[in-house]
């Protein structure tokens, strides 16, 4: 295997917050076992240990921890975890690491292993104060957005990579300027919005911080209009999404399985070693097998060739109908399959009218930014 995805929870479902919005909770619920534990060291010896039998000898291993909140799995972990990768790493295979955190518990200890072992994180921070610490509190109810912004500058100081992850409610989607304008003041030029999830067994639409499609074609839009003039200055700021689909229209492959169209991409890999093919699905249905089953190699190859991982790639590839005729398919791809449900007899994109909208009002200025960058890329 050429390339070799992770995405890791070694606290399971564990978090130190409550978020009002969290889809990983109502997975977690969804499951014979919500809590699946903290990762012992035999398990993430066995990760480690299968990942480069697996993979090619000039290849690339990516692990990246996410949660719950994956800090919980103490700081020691993240330090055992690094030496074994030490220890075990082929000479001429690369390894990426990657942390997505609340940023509650990152200190000077914290920030110096990030530092030193090339980690990129991301912080969640969901605009300014006020619409952070609505939805974003923590055990005791109390908002948050304080000690992130903390720990957004301690990550500067010790000059970490860093980005912010946003998610998208119904109340921040009607301030999309403000966002964008408030992650970058704090010092975060690298941002990702994601819309809102609702509960996986519930119509969507109907919680108090759901996003609806007409709210969220005008957050992108808006959205778009701020980053554009700040492209056009000069003072160009990276939102993911947006970066795709410029990518897209370059010819380029984009950076996320929704963009791409593809499901796939990535193994997710649970607190005791199960294994899943998405992090919107890490529900029993969906299990692969379990990484402390791991013997020899191939076996993460066989994993993701199995008949269950065929079968869910080949559900991601059934694409709603409607994209068949549709003018942006080439940038949209179809959209994420959590967003796809079914409408009458037809399986539609919750989100498709607000994609159209926003490509109806964006796509020119897209195009003549990949026009650009192929130009400048030939050095004309």
């Amino acid at each position: 295997m050429r390339s070799i995805n992770f995405l890791i929870k070694p606290a399971s479902s564990l978090c130190n917050m409550r978020c009002r919005y969290c889809f990983y909770a109502d997975v977690a619920e969804n499951r014979e076992v919500a809590n699946m534990g903290l990762m012992s060291h035999e398990t993430a010896e066995n990760l480690i240990r299968a990942s480069f039998a697996d993979v090619d000898k000039n290849g690339q291993v990516n692990f990246s921890f996410q949660g719950g909140e994956p800090t919980m799995a103490g700081l020691d972990f993240y330090r055992d975890f690094v030496s074994m990768v030490e220890a075990y790493k082929p000479e001429k295979v690369s390894v990426n690491y990657a942390l997505q955190t609340n940023g509650l518990v990152i200190d000077e200890a914290w920030a110096r292993l990030l530092h030193d072992n090339h980690f990129l994180v991301g912080v969640s921070v969901d605009g300014d104060k006020e619409l952070h610490d609505l939805h974003r509190v923590d055990a005791k109810q109390k908002g948050t957005y304080n000690r992130v912004a903390k720990t957004v500058r301690l990550l500067a100081k010790y000059e970490v990579d860093t980005n912010a992850l946003c998610v998208v409610t119904g109340r921040i989607a009607r301030h999309p300027q403000r966002v964008y304008q408030a992650i970058r003041k704090i010092g975060l030029g690298y941002m990702q919005f994601i819309p809102c999830l609702d509960p996986l067994e519930d119509e969507r639409g109907g919680e108090k911080y759901s996003l609806k499609p007409d709210a969220y074609g005008d957050f992108l839009c808006g959205l778009f209009d701020i980053w554009y003039r700040d492209w056009e200055s000069g003072n160009y700021a990276s939102v993911r999404l947006f970066d795709d689909y410029v990518h897209l229209a370059m010819g380029l492959p984009p950076g996320t399985c929704a963009t791409s169209g593809s499901c796939g991409s990535y193994f997710v890999v649970e607190g005791d070693g199960s294994l899943y093919p998405c992090d919107f699905y890490v529900l029993d249905e969906w299990k692969l097998g379990n990484i402390n089953d791991f013997e020899s190699s191939p076996y993460l190859e066989l994993l993701a060739n199995s008949p269950r991982a065929r079968e869910f790639l080949a559900e991601g590839e059934q694409k709603p109908q409607e994209c068949t005729s549709c003018p942006w398919v080439a940038l949209c791809n179809g959209g994420c399959k959590r967003d796809w449900a079914v409408s009458g007899t037809q399986q539609h994109n919750y989100y498709c009218a607000a994609f159209k909208k926003f490509f109806e009002h964006s796509a020119e200025r897209i195009y003549h930014i990949a026009r650009l960058e192929t130009m400048a890329r030939r050095g004309r």
